[in-house]
């Protein structure tokens, strides 16, 4: 079973007009995933031709704005932008705490965040077994070193498997969790000489991908100090393929 990603938001929380705040779109079988949905995410889904009412899950890596600000918009649109209501059933998926946030996001725009008229089901995630999306994909989330409740996330097949690291610092256990990975979406926030514990520069982000063993690396999370990636450099850590992302793009396993 082959999966498909499309980089949807490739930024940060500063505005610009070529990269939104960070979403994925993860296209495998019958599963619609959106990894993350910060600002601008539904009109960039849109935009790039993506059958965004058709969306099984939504996956939140961590509670910065962000990463999480657009899901009331995404809820909204899937309630009164289509012409006929939707029936099918939607999965939120987030870290410790996240009932608690959609009620208090709830409470501050309205009753139809929790009860938008079609099944929504809640799910708290916790390091353990994979859950199973549907038959044949399973997703599965390690602890990453940003805030208390970030988390990275693998989805798998037979086939493949893909890993999105979310918000991170650097992390031995996460690159052991990733290990073998076909495709490491990896933030890749600041310039060494910005480093900062609770993100990635360019040469964090090789040495996972190297720990890891990851057939493939994906730059994204980049705020504009960072964005001139001096790709050399990084081959002298990890020596496989590496592509700085940009919205739009897409990476099929």
């Amino acid at each position: 079973m082959g999966m498909t990603l499309v980089t949807v938001g490739t930024g940060t929380v500063v505005p610009s007009g070529e990269r939104g705040s960070p979403s994925y779109w993860l296209e495998c079988g019958p599963v619609r995933l959106l990894m993350d949905c910060g600002a601008g995410t539904i009109h960039r889904l849109a935009r790039f031709g993506l059958p965004w009412p058709d969306v099984t899950h939504v996956a939140i890596t961590h509670y910065h704005h962000d990463h999480l600000g657009e899901l009331p918009a995404l809820i909204y649109a899937l309630k009164y932008g289509q012409l006929e209501p939707r029936r099918e059933p939607l999965v939120l998926m987030g870290p410790a705490g996240f009932r608690a946030k959609l009620q208090a996001i709830a409470a501050a725009f309205g009753d139809w965040v929790t009860s938008p008229g079609f099944p929504l089901e809640v799910v708290e995630l916790e390091p353990g077994p994979e859950r199973a999306l549907v038959a044949g994909v399973t997703f599965d989330v390690c602890r990453t070193p940003h805030t208390d409740e970030s988390l990275a996330f693998a989805v798998a097949t037979p086939d493949g498997r893909l890993v999105y690291t979310g918000d991170t610092g650097p992390s031995e256990g996460l690159g052991e969790w990733a290990r073998g990975c076909d495709l490491l979406v990896a933030e890749c926030s600041l310039p060494e000489a910005m480093a900062l514990d609770v993100h990635l520069t360019p040469r964090r982000a090789a040495e996972l991908a190297r720990d890891a063993g990851a057939k493939r690396l994906v730059l994204t999370h980049l705020y504009p100090p960072v964005e001139p990636v001096d790709l050399g450099a990084m081959a002298s850590v990890y020596g496989g393929p590496v592509v700085v992302a940009r919205d739009g793009d897409r990476f099929a396993l």
